[in-house]
C-alpha cells in the first residue's frame, strides 16, 4: 500500500480461471479498480487493462514493479502441451 498525492494506493494479488485462467496484480486508488496486470498461462501472455481513463505514469510504473515482486513471470507447464 502507499499514499500517492493524498490517494490510498492498494493491490491485490488475484487469480482466474474462468474464461481466463492466469494470475494477476490489480491496482486500487481509494478503493476504486484502475488497472490490472495479468499473466494468462493459456495464451501464454502478460497484458495490462486499464479501468480508468486516465493513470498516471508513476502509478503504472509502481504497479509493473509490484507485478515483478509479488507473482512469478513464468507461465505454467500445462501436460500434454
Amino acid at each position: 500500500m502507499a499514499i500517492h498525492a493524498e490517494r490510498k494506493i492498494t493491490y491485490l494479488v488475484a487469480s482466474d480461471v474462468n474464461p481466463r485462467d492466469g494470475i494477476g496484480l490489480e491496482t486500487y486508488i481509494d478503493g476504486e479498480l484502475v488497472m490490472e496486470i495479468f499473466r494468462d498461462d493459456t495464451e501464454r501472455r502478460t497484458c495490462m487493462r486499464l479501468f480508468a481513463k486516465e493513470v498516471e505514469f508513476d502509478v503504472l510504473e509502481a504497479s509493473i514493479a509490484k507485478y515483478k515482486e509479488r507473482i512469478d513471470v513464468n507461465y505454467i507447464e500445462y501436460p500434454n502441451e
